[in-house]
């Protein structure tokens, strides 16, 4: 029996690229697509179907949100595939128990990968809100540090998350810059210091960077559509905006 699919996503070429991309794979229906969280729960209500291709970043409810608003409805909860520009987020979906995330742009093997570990999930196990319920409302109340250990001039500092401006990676080192001070942190990846602070706050603007947006002074037009982040550190840093994060900077700023 084919799995019948919903994709929600706001960008309506990356919704028909995936319906492409799924409908080459075989095995699967696409009985309905959303742009929006909110349509995202009223499609899962009217078709409850098998498989969820959900876009991590939405206007108004994100890929999170809906999760959590299918439970408090009720509702049957789907298979869940996220897909997303940013692999930041990757940690995240698999700590909600989701089937696999698909990286933009779209890779056929990718999701038909995608495609196999949802029917052999399907295959079995009956219910899956039950345990994604449970790791969801775990992830709600996980408690958030509030400062960040730094190493700097040989000593160990706990900083306050809003004081820091960016932190970057270079040669396997992750520097932490405050508008006071600068330091390395003990963490390996950048992916492994952004899980420690609060992921409202913080952004990956650039698979070396992360920013306080709270702490961006000015935004910067630089080549070819692209954008840099002056920062309010005593040196002003420059941070490149990659060009997977500049619809993401326009969104935040509505540029």
């Amino acid at each position: 029996m084919p799995l019948s699919a919903v994709i929600v996503d706001d960008e309506q070429l990356a919704r028909d690229e995936l319906a492409f991309l799924l409908k080459s794979v075989g095995d699967v229906n696409v009985v309905a697509q959303g742009k929006n969280g909110v349509e995202a729960v009223s499609l899962i209500k009217e078709h409850s179907p098998d498989l969820l291709f959900l876009d991590v970043q939405m206007p108004g409810l994100d890929g999170f949100a809906v999760l959590k608003k299918l439970m408090d409805k009720k509702l049957p909860m789907p298979q869940v595939v996220f897909s997303t520009a940013y692999d930041q987020y990757a940690v995240k979906a698999f700590e909600v128990n989701a089937v696999d995330y698909l990286l933009k742009p779209f890779d056929k093997q990718r999701v038909a990968q995608s495609v196999k570990k949802a029917r052999l999930k399907l295959d079995k196990e009956a219910a899956p809100s039950e345990r994604l319920e449970t790791l969801i409302r775990s992830l709600e109340h996980k408690p958030q540090p509030s400062k960040v250990l730094v190493k700097a001039a040989g000593r160990l500092f706990l900083v306050d998350q809003k004081d820091i401006c960016y932190a970057s990676i270079e040669d396997g080192v992750i520097t932490v810059v405050t508008a006071q001070m600068e330091g390395q942190s003990n963490c390996r990846t950048l992916e492994e210091l952004l899980g420690s602070l609060d992921q409202n706050l913080f952004w990956r603007a650039h698979r070396s960077y992360l920013v306080n947006v709270n702490r961006i002074r000015e935004v910067v037009p630089w080549f070819k559509s692209s954008y840099q982040l002056r920062m309010d550190d005593k040196k002003q840093s420059e941070i490149p905006v990659s060009r997977a994060q500049t619809k993401r900077l326009r969104e935040l700023f509505r540029l």
